[in-house]
């Protein structure tokens, strides 16, 4: 029965693999950044309406979900809206720098696959629960000053849209989530599905010390970007006590290092990002952090303002759909598709928030030329970039939804997890402000 059940969805997906190609090169043509997806949410929705779903839009400012099937089981299927900041990549925007550069485009290109896939064959009414379409706000932590104002406008309280969708409930039925990633200089066509990831914490830091002239009388000066200075080489000297089972990395960038060349600088501003493989790791390392960055401050006599604001969670992928996934990727792309990758990715993704509550899943698929987020990122095989992984993903939800043991152990898997409101609650205990002030 699951054979025949594929068989359909992938001839349906065939049928309209040049549109998906199409829609994926729309969406790449005019980037926008997250919670400004405006143009990006229409194309999906059309895409979404087409297919004869209800559509419910503004999710988290932007964004857009629509549901087929019925049952009290939901599998979620997502994509990513935002492009990045990029502004030396060949596609970038010429006004704002953003870039497909992380594959986003794909991903809704496999969202809108997946959705033709199940509901254009009719599949999707033969299987033994719902599945929910899904493309989401903001997954690129950037663009923090825009953030910030939509924070302290009350538009949103979290900077990443996952983390916005889990808070005003739309995860709360979810049994299972699905969705795929570019990977990183993989051209061939194979794909990583069991996969963990970093969490993170994100860091605004002000130091704040007196202006004076600084050829005449610096003396009577604070260096405030002495202080900065003096704080990062303190986090480096922390670096030896980072184990390497946490998998840490910590990256502070200047981004405001004075006003003039003549002027001791007076305020000094940074950005960072602490990363760990668990939530415990990163609180643990954050403390330390804070702790070294305070030290310039009191080594020059100083203000320094930290701001702590919720990064993402840790991701770890499902054991039963990676299970179905892997099958998947050996019969439709090959028998030696599936290849380890790196098991443990130091970076983040806001799909570990949704696996915090959910049984997950987020494959790196292949089908694309240099690394991501840089200028050289491309695709080079748009059958396998686009087209194939929708084809692995409704596949999976054709066994997952066809079969009650599997469905069974997956929802054992999510009562394991954080509830939403368990969730809420260890995301905000992140958001701290720590002020120390040394001047006189």
């Amino acid at each position: 029965m699951t054979a025949d059940l594929k068989a359909r969805v992938c001839d349906a997906i065939d049928a309209h693999a040049d549109d998906i190609i199409a829609f994926a090169e729309d969406v790449q043509a005019e980037p926008e950044l997250g919670y400004k997806e405006v143009k990006t949410t229409e194309k999906v929705v059309s895409r979404f309406e087409a297919l004869g779903l209800d559509v419910e839009t503004e999710l988290a400012v932007t964004g857009a979900r629509a549901r087929a099937g019925s049952g009290d089981f939901v599998a979620a299927v997502l994509g990513e809206l935002d492009a990045l900041v990029n502004p030396d990549h060949p596609l970038a925007d010429p006004e704002t720098g953003a870039v497909h550069a992380c594959g986003h485009n794909a991903q809704l290109a496999h969202l809108v696959g997946t959705a033709v896939g199940l509901v254009e064959s009719g599949v999707v009414d033969d299987l033994d629960g719902a599945v929910e379409f899904v493309a989401v706000p903001a997954e690129e932590y950037l663009d923090l000053d825009y953030r910030r104002g939509l924070l302290e406008a009350g538009d949103i309280e979290f900077f990443g849209g996952k983390q916005e969708i889990i808070r005003r409930g739309y995860v709360d039925d979810w049994d299972a989530a699905a969705m795929m990633h570019a990977g990183s200089d993989t051209p061939e066509r194979t794909v990583t599905s069991d996969i963990s990831t970093n969490g993170f914490v994100g860091k605004f830091v002000t130091y704040r010390g007196t202006e004076a002239h600084a050829g005449a009388a610096p003396e009577e000066g604070v260096n405030a970007l002495n202080a900065a200075m003096l704080g990062m080489n303190a986090v480096h000297a922390q670096r030896e006590r980072f184990r390497d089972e946490d998998h840490v990395r910590v990256h502070p960038i200047i981004t405001r290092g004075g006003d003039g060349v003549n002027v001791v600088p007076a305020e000094v501003t940074m950005e960072s990002y602490v990363r760990a493989a668990s939530i415990e790791a990163v609180s643990d390392v954050n403390e330390s952090v804070n702790r070294a960055l305070a030290a310039g401050a009191m080594g020059v006599g100083g203000d320094v303002e930290i701001e702590d604001y919720p990064g993402y969670m840790p991701l770890r992928t499902d054991e039963t759909l990676v299970a179905f996934y892997d099958e998947n990727a050996r019969d439709i792309v090959g028998p030696d598709a599936v290849t380890a990758g790196t098991p443990h990715l130091s970076g983040s993704t806001d799909m570990g928030d949704i696996t915090q509550l959910v049984p997950g899943i987020h494959p790196w698929t292949g089908g694309f030329e240099g690394a991501v987020h840089a200028r050289d990122f491309r695709v080079v095989d748009e059958e396998m970039a686009y087209v194939i992984p929708a084809k692995l993903t409704a596949c999976t939800l054709v066994d997952l939804l066809t079969s009650p043991e599997a469905m069974a152990a997956v929802r054992a898997a999510k009562a394991e997890k954080r509830s939403r409101e368990e969730y809420l609650d260890a995301v905000r205990s992140l958001r701290t402000t720590t002020t120390e002030s040394y001047r006189d």
